[in-house]
């Protein structure tokens, strides 16, 4: 026992470690073909992804559409003017300022009238004068008439008397004439306001010597304000005088009521003006802009659409995503479109869109033509 061979021994642990190697293999076999498996299946085609789901609207086909339209004016004074004498003189009063409020019957200014004043006390003795000659003269006619039947005076002496005091009545009328143009040039040296308004511009001071004709005030009315409107010639003849338009001044609307429309053409704007009467209460000034709002029909045929729906191409061409069906499944499909109008958030466009289209209204960036979606609303 004690003398076993030292061959067998040495044997053993070949053995062994030869079945080792060979479980080994077969372990690193069996894991190369996991992996290979695995990355076969990776390697495989992807799993179909679901169907995007998007908010569509239906694009409706239409022969015309209504804008609206604004077109621009400027309110003004019914009446406004530069005020002036209409004689000469020396600016006597003039206490009115820039922007200080007249009524009608208010006087402005005054010129001095001292010299008028002396002419007429003058004057009106000449009338004293004369009318006392003429009551004399008449007397002295009618007791020659009386004489004259008898044979006490001639038939001349009685002619030259009566044809004195026609002389004299001439000159009564003569003299009355003159006391009333004075009392006119009276009258013209008070400057007037003929109606309600306010001082617009001031251009002479008080003490300074004027011609007539020469502007001492400029004066806005400011009771009756007109809105001066510029107007398309093909829209001017649709406009009605005596109907109610709506206006809008400093962002509030207004109705105004329309007074006439001018039967001209402006030759720098091609457009006609249509006057219409502001309401009493209108707080505006002179010069201020105004519009004026109108619906109108354009001919075009097109469709509305969401401005989300729209997606900017190449070289300023607007695209959309309309659905298409392939089977039982729904698709994008890019479409040309050319926007016609806008009105707040759409969009009145035309092209290659058939009538009653489905289209992707939100959200385009995020789908690319082909894509497999699925509607998630209707709009």
């Amino acid at each position: 026992m004690s003398g076993s061979d030292p061959k067998s021994v040495s044997k053993r642990p070949g053995r062994y470690s030869g079945a080792i190697g060979i479980g080994l293999a077969i372990a690193l076999v069996v894991v190369l073909t996991g992996l290979l498996r695995v990355r076969a299946e990776m390697s495989s085609d992807t799993p179909t992804r679901l169907p995007l789901p998007v908010a569509v609207t239906t694009y409706t086909l239409q022969e015309n559409y209504h804008r609206e339209v604004s077109y621009l004016g400027l309110v003004t004074a019914g009446h406004k003017a530069n005020l002036a004498f209409e004689i000469p003189g020396r600016i006597a009063v003039l206490n009115i300022r820039q922007g200080s409020p007249v009524k009608a019957g208010d006087i402005i200014a005054k010129l001095d009238d001292a010299s008028l004043q002396a002419r007429r006390r003058a004057t009106a003795a000449d009338l004293v004068q004369a009318q006392t000659e003429l009551e004399l003269a008449g007397l002295k006619a009618q007791r020659q008439r009386d004489l004259e039947a008898t044979g006490a005076v001639s038939k001349e002496a009685f002619d030259e008397t009566r044809l004195t005091a026609r002389a004299l009545e001439a000159q009564v009328e003569s003299v009355n004439a003159r006391l009333a143009s004075i009392d006119i040039d009276l009258q013209k040296s008070q400057l007037v306001a003929q109606y309600d308004g306010v001082i617009a511009d001031r251009y002479v001071y008080q003490g300074a010597v004027i011609d007539a004709g020469v502007p001492v005030v400029k004066l806005i009315e400011t009771s009756a304000q007109e809105a001066h409107i510029g107007v398309a010639a093909a829209r001017a003849g649709e406009l009605e005088q005596g109907d109610s338009y709506t206006l809008v001044l400093r962002g509030e609307e207004i109705t105004a009521t329309l007074l006439t429309v001018r039967p001209d053409v402006d030759p720098v704007t091609r457009l006609a003006t249509a006057v219409f009467a502001l309401p009493q209460n209108t707080s505006a000034l002179d010069g201020e802009p105004v519009y004026l709002k109108m619906r109108e029909i354009e001919n075009l045929q097109g469709g509305w659409l969401p401005i989300s729906a729209l997606l900017e191409g190449q070289r300023g061409v607007w695209t959309v995503l309309r659905l298409a069906a392939s089977g039982d499944e729904l698709r994008s499909v890019r479409e040309v479109v050319e926007v016609i109008d806008l009105q707040g958030e759409l969009a009145y466009v035309r092209g290659t869109l058939p009538a009653d289209s489905r289209v992707i209204s939100s959200g385009v960036h995020r789908v690319v033509p082909g894509t497999l979606v699925t509607v998630a609303e209707q709009r």
